[in-house]
């Protein structure tokens, strides 16, 4: 694997849009009358109609409509999506917080499925399913060979709430096949990937998305840190693609005091909605640093957006990705829903965020290569700006929209091959499978090893060094990644630490050697 050639500083951190699809509901009607009616819809969905019943060869319809919502929504915006029937629970289940299954997270691996780890309070740590253990079969039918893959995987373990489902499981030392009864329950999917103390008053807390369930969590995990006695808090919204508009208005209004103008909106017809803070927040008065990137889009841009321009806290890091629209869920009738952006928001000076889309989805998803060529991630001097899009805070801020949030404080992007490459390493899960084989010979050895003796003193010897070295292929590029031992020591370390102990600990391991983190740390000690 050539590393170095395939994981380019061209990967998209994230993506944007979870499909496109077009769906229909189809009245045929033999009638001659099809042009009868001005109607648009009643001619497309007649179209479709003779095509399904009269065209010569057999076509699927499905396919053609298709076609025509791709061809429609392209020309709308890039965030106006479609949702097809077979990937709208998904969709729900991620903005819900929740999915109803078993509760545990699995690879499929060389062609069996094996539990990476049980979801803390899921079903199937409550039975006694662990780590390593191979899914054989449930409700008799097989779920190992080569032919099975990750979705009939997963909808045989999903299912109604407080449905059975039963499951033959292979444990390494046991001389038996193990046989489970689980009641799929709802299971959490969590927004907060780490919440735990930087130092003696400073708090960190990471949120991936905005869902239904995120401010609870958050509210939490902040609950949690001012009882512990932080006085400062850094919020990390890097390669956060948003999410709930109103998640991300509860959440800052935890930062701001009364009457303090946090979003406003503006639809078609020009109608305004504001969103003002309520006072009832529990962290008015602490120090805030916001963590921003390339990949920081949307609902977390809300965030940035309104407390920069309530002159609240210090924006670190990278200009954002630039999404000021609003969408709407619809659904369609037939199991399928649509997207459709009803609405552009504007941060409290009153500027938008949102770059340019008129001249098509692909020139905007370029703009993520061009910071590159530009030397945009390298140096803030790099970011264009336009006066005519100039606005000042109440303290005399000069503020910029047209494109994202420019943070108050740049740290620049490593955007060498072997710094991207090592990126990609820590965050893609690339290290995961190398991680489980080594736990699947070692794994005993952490039994009695506690989250917090594991970060303090396990280190990765030379040995598992090199193996990683062999595995990954990166051995043998071009570059000399054997300089970079300390930071892939770390990796390693943090990936053990995922699969053993959860996101928190992965966090706290590779922020100790995080840029944005370092200067945030330096920040303080200033102070």
């Amino acid at each position: 694997m050539n590393l170095s050639n395939k994981y380019v500083p061209l990967l998209f951190g994230f993506a944007m849009v979870i499909g496109i699809f077009f769906g229909a509901l189809l009245n045929f009607d033999t009638s001659e009358k099809i042009f009868a009616s001005n109607s648009k819809k009643d001619k497309l969905n007649r179209l479709i109609d003779y095509i399904d019943y009269e065209y010569v060869d057999k076509v699927n319809t499905d396919s053609i409509v298709d076609v025509t919502v791709n061809g429609i929504l392209e020309n709308l915006d890039p965030h106006s999506v479609y949702i097809p029937a077979n990937l709208y629970q998904e969709s729900v289940d991620d903005m819900r917080g929740n999915f109803v299954g078993i509760g545990i997270r699995f690879y499929v691996y060389k062609d069996t499925i094996a539990v990476i780890k049980t979801i803390p309070g899921g079903p199937a740590e409550q039975v006694g399913i662990l780590a390593g253990d191979r899914l054989l079969y449930a409700d008799s039918q097989q779920l190992f060979g080569s032919s099975i893959d990750k979705d009939s995987i997963t909808s045989r373990l999903k299912g109604e709430r407080n449905t059975k489902v039963s499951l033959t499981i292979y444990r390494k030392g046991s001389q038996e096949l193990l046989d489970f009864d689980i009641l799929r329950k709802e299971v959490p999917l969590t927004s907060i990937d780490a919440s735990y103390k930087l130092k003696d008053e400073l708090g960190y807390i990471k949120v991936n998305r905005f869902s239904e369930t995120t401010y609870d969590e958050f509210k939490v995990s902040l609950d949690h840190l001012i009882k512990e006695g932080i006085t400062g808090l850094v919020l990390d919204l890097r390669d956060n693609p948003g999410g709930y508009v109103f998640t991300a208005k509860k959440m800052i209004d935890e930062f701001l005091k009364e009457d303090q103008l946090i979003l406003i909106t503006k639809n078609k017809s020009g109608k305004e909605e504001k969103t003002y803070s309520t006072g009832k927040g529990d962290f008015e008065d602490g120090k805030i640093y916001i963590l921003i990137n390339q990949n920081t889009a949307s609902a977390s841009e809300i965030i940035a957006g309104a407390l920069q321009d309530n002159d609240r806290g210090i924006i670190i890091g990278r200009r954002s990705f630039g999404k000021g629209l609003v969408q709407r869920e619809m659904a369609l009738g037939d199991g399928s829903a649509v997207r459709l952006t009803i609405a552009k928001y504007y941060t409290p000076t009153g500027r938008s965020i949102q770059r340019p889309y008129g001249e098509g989805n692909d020139i905007y998803y370029q703009d993520y290569e061009n910071r590159y060529y530009s030397g945009e991630m390298v140096t803030i001097d790099s970011i264009k700006v336009t006066d005519s899009l100039k606005f000042v805070t109440p303290k005399g801020k000069i503020v910029y929209g047209g494109g994202g949030i420019i943070p108050d404080i740049f740290v620049p992007k490593d955007t060498s091959i072997e710094k991207e490459t090592l990126e990609y390493i820590s965050r893609s899960g690339f290290a995961s499978y190398f991680v489980f084989e080594y736990l699947e010979q070692n794994r005993v050895d952490f039994t009695e090893v506690t989250a917090e003796d594991f970060i303090a003193d396990f280190q990765i010897n030379d040995s598992l060094f090199n193996e990683f070295l062999s595995f990954s292929g990166i051995i043998n590029e071009p570059v000399e990644f054997k300089q970079y031992q300390d930071h892939i020591k770390i990796i390693l370390k943090a990936s053990i630490a995922q699969q053993l102990y959860g996101t928190n600990a992965f966090e706290l391991i590779l922020n100790n050697d995080d840029q944005m983190i370092q200067k945030v740390l330096k920040l303080e000690a200033k102070n």
